[in-house]
């Protein structure tokens, strides 16, 4: 998320040299330049207008501490007003109510509400605790129903059935009183959505939002719609009372404009992230982290938050001992690492949210993808045991066997050998010298020019 934006910042912001005071001649073609990367960000004109006058006003005059080049001090003014615009701080679901603690949810056709529903309530299950309900008031789309229903069962919440000959104001009033005698701390529910903004519609949802008197109401809208998603959250918002935004497809929008419009044109906070379409894919929104990330610092807050609920630590302290033994780093070591990496969400994922590396860099090595990972798993999983234990087994027959058997090439296999030879030296120094040694290691391969430590298969 935000590539376009951030490469557009990066460059901006490292013109401003050997200046000792920011002036309004010394800033007036950076501010022009972020003025023009905000545009191409689909960021809505009124919010750019306003950023850029309150940059220019907090910029011009100020003195450069000693500590701080003239760069660094425009870019600690951005970040401070890119945090202000998309709010000061993550706000939380209302859970402090009496069970259930009812959530509507409302957005266009496919925006990805019902997958959204299901992403919030495991996350709740997983990271407050919360038994949750589900239930489907979508009526005139049969198959929302049962996705909702499958949904559920995946992420282990309890769903209450629905039917599409019941009224949306039934179903509502049936699944508040079967969360209340379930003792379900949490109830969510699914509306139909529209292919845009209707008075049928709304009609509809507000009777829902009468009935169901829900704590949050809260809009799913895709993220690469850019200011459109803004502007479609105020349509709703201003007959519906939202009390906050969700950004689905976020991993998928490299400009980043409805996460920077939504606050200032509705006035209502974005509290979460859709990341891809996995059940865990969802992060809570950070306008502090997001702010960072948009000018290229990294996020290493939710990098290490994605290590503790993602990463299995058993097999990480499985490895580290057995690395720590002098103990070869084989094929198979190097699967359940690539499992892990995708577990995290990817080597796009993790590369978004780290500190320091260039885009080039990133770009080499975020040639990476989810097929690549199952190409490379696909090659593994065609070896014998002893052939992931002893790469050097791998002569001409058995390499023509293990790509006949995973569909791939003998150059795709020759590819993973030499990147598990890297793997094996960065391995090496974690042995001696642990941590340090570890992360020099690794500071290396990030430095290697494509196709390098990971080239496209």
């Amino acid at each position: 998320m935000f590539e376009n934006l951030t490469d557009r910042l990066s460059h901006t912001l490292r013109s401003l040299t050997g200046k000792a005071v920011l002036t309004e001649d010394n800033i007036q073609e950076s501010l022009r330049e972020v003025r023009r990367a905000l545009l191409e960000a689909d960021v809505a004109l009124p919010v750019v207008q306003e950023f850029v006058d309150k940059v220019k006003f907090r910029a011009v005059g100020q003195e450069v501490s000693k500590s701080l080049t003239p760069g660094q001090a425009f870019i600690k003014i951005v970040q401070a007003e890119l945090q202000t615009l998309m709010g000061e701080a993550n706000e939380a679901l209302d859970l402090k109510v009496t069970p259930p603690a009812v959530m509507l949810m409302a957005g266009l056709q496919g925006a990805g509400k019902t997958t959204t529903v299901a992403k919030l309530a495991l996350w709740l299950r997983n990271t407050q605790k919360k038994s949750v309900m589900v239930v489907s008031a979508d009526v005139y789309r049969p198959a929302a129903i049962k996705q909702l229903e499958t949904l559920a069962g995946e992420v282990g919440v309890t769903f209450f059935p629905s039917n599409p000959e019941q009224k949306p104001e039934h179903i509502v009033r049936d699944a508040i009183a079967a969360a209340k005698k379930q003792f379900i701390d949490v109830l969510f529910i699914d509306t139909a959505g529209r292919l845009a903004v209707d008075e049928e519609m709304m009609a509809e949802i507000k009777a829902l939002h009468a009935v169901a008197n829900p704590v949050e109401t809260l809009f799913v809208v895709d993220a690469m719609t850019g200011q459109d998603a803004a502007n479609t959250a105020k349509a709703f918002n201003d007959t519906l009372p939202l009390t906050g935004v969700i950004l689905t497809k976020a991993d998928g929008d490299a400009r980043g404009g409805a996460a920077l419009s939504v606050r200032h044109i509705t006035g209502k906070p974005i509290k979460f992230l859709g990341i891809g379409e996995k059940v865990d894919g969802l992060e809570a929104f950070h306008p502090d982290r997001v702010a960072s990330r948009i000018l290229g610092m990294g996020d290493v807050l939710s990098l290490i938050e994605d290590v503790e609920k993602k990463v299995d630590k058993e097999k990480a302290e499985k490895l580290a001992k057995k690395i720590k033994r002098g103990q070869r780093f084989d094929l198979q070591d190097f699967k359940e690492q690539l499992e892990q990496m995708k577990n995290m969400g990817g080597m796009a994922n993790m590369l978004d949210k780290m500190p320091g590396l260039s885009s080039a860099q990133k770009a080499a090595a975020g040639m990476v993808d989810d097929k690549t990972f199952g190409r490379m798993e696909a090659i593994i999983n065609s070896m014998t045991a002893r052939e992931r234990q002893r790469p050097e087994l791998l002569n001409g027959s058995r390499k023509r066997r293990i790509t006949q058997g995973s569909g791939t090439s003998v150059q795709d296999l020759n590819r993973l050998l030499k990147q598990h030879k890297q793997m094996q030296k960065v391995m090496k120094k974690m042995k001696g010298g642990g941590m340090a040694n570890m992360m020099r290691g690794l500071g290396g391969m990030g430095g290697m020019k494509p196709p390098g430590g990971f080239p496209r298969m």
